[in-house]
């Protein structure tokens, strides 16, 4: 009986398409078989006259703030949600079909998405509605600081606190998690585009220089630093942009103390959601979280020196999490396998 059942399980499985998708304002990941399969910027190109997409994910970005009447260039999402319902549905439609396997004939399609914790139910049902247009016949959605404290091995069915801290490109998810919930959460808008942005308005404050979105992210990753004084600094970075005077294109030099000043303000509005977050926390996972510490994940971890910022002002031991990036995806893949176990997963009927 038990033969003919795991027979029945293995046909069966031939039919399914498990996928977990971390769908994030920069980046978008998937995972499939317990891989990460598709690690693409979160952008489609598209042609004005005819409005069909013409490219999604790395081709995309190559073409981002480079093109000509005809062809532009959209982030589906901002702040961690579906800002543009149609780039969105053929962003997730594009990016499956990158997955090596083709879709089978009759294929089973299941779904686990990532969303930040402070969604709206109009933004899930957003979700849910993309997924349904990419065929979707079962979905899931998971909270992103939940699907961190899984990347990262947590055990988040225990009865002890933690506070995960996680930086991502448009929302900051700042949660203490236990006995399988999200007990307090701050969910802000101050993340990795706002640190963009606080350089592109720098330099132009400050060196009277015009650059792209593309070059301050490459600023944020070879000099990004939350402190002004470093014990291993990066080296000087060279960058070009259009003088503001003369129309005329210029080089300047920039080093990470001066992109600590430019993210200093934003880096400030993270460090009280944090310790509103832990003013909320009830006294015996309070007393948990003392003892575990604070853990880092997101694209925002791998700023230099913030796990020392952020501990230097709430006096507790931070944790970054190897493949800080990857954490939620991972989490997200390890959702996909427990569908059945995991009581914080939200499908339709729980909304």
């Amino acid at each position: 009986m038990k033969a003919n059942t795991d027979r029945v399980m293995k046909l069966f499985s031939l039919f399914v398409q498990e996928i977990a998708i971390d769908l994030g304002t920069a980046n978008t990941l998937i995972i499939q078989d317990g891989n990460i399969v598709i690690d693409e910027p979160s952008i489609i190109a598209i042609d004005i006259r005819t409005g069909q997409t013409i490219a999604v994910g790395t081709r995309a970005m190559q073409m981002h703030e480079k093109t000509h009447q005809f062809i532009k260039t959209i982030r589906p999402l901002k702040d961690g949600v579906i800002a543009d319902f149609q780039g969105a549905e053929n962003m997730i439609e594009g990016m499956i079909n990158m997955i090596g396997t083709k879709r089978r004939f009759f294929t089973h399609l299941k779904m686990v998405v990532c969303i930040p914790s402070g969604i709206t139910e109009v933004e899930k049902r957003a979700v849910f509605d993309s997924a349904d247009h990419v065929d979707s016949k079962e979905t899931f959605l998971i909270f992103e600081p939940m699907a961190a404290a899984l990347g990262i091995g947590l055990d988040v069915e225990e009865p002890v606190g933690n506070m995960i801290i996680d930086i991502g490109g448009g929302t900051t998810e700042i949660a203490v998690i236990a006995l399988s919930g999200i007990v307090t959460d701050q969910s802000i808008r101050t993340a990795g585009d706002e640190f963009t942005q606080n350089i592109v308005d720098y330099l132009k404050r400050n060196h009277n220089i015009l650059i792209g979105e593309r070059t301050a992210e490459q600023i944020k990753i070879n000099v990004g630093s939350a402190l002004k004084q470093l014990e291993n600094p990066p080296e000087d970075f060279a960058v070009n942009g259009r003088d503001l005077i003369t129309g005329i294109p210029r080089q300047i030099t920039i080093n990470y103390a001066e992109v600590a000043e430019a993210l200093d303000e934003s880096i400030n509005t993270i460090e009280e959601s944090i310790l509103k977050a832990l003013e909320n926390t009830p006294p015996e996972l309070a007393s948990d979280i003392y003892k575990t510490g604070l853990y880092l994940t997101g694209g925002g971890a791998l700023l230099r020196g913030l796990d020392k910022r952020i501990s230097r002002i709430t006096k507790l031991p931070v944790h970054v999490a190897d493949e800080p990036l990857r954490a939620v995806v991972r989490g997200t893949g390890i959702a996909l396998k427990n569908t059945d176990r995991f009581s914080f997963l939200i499908d339709r009927k729980r909304m």
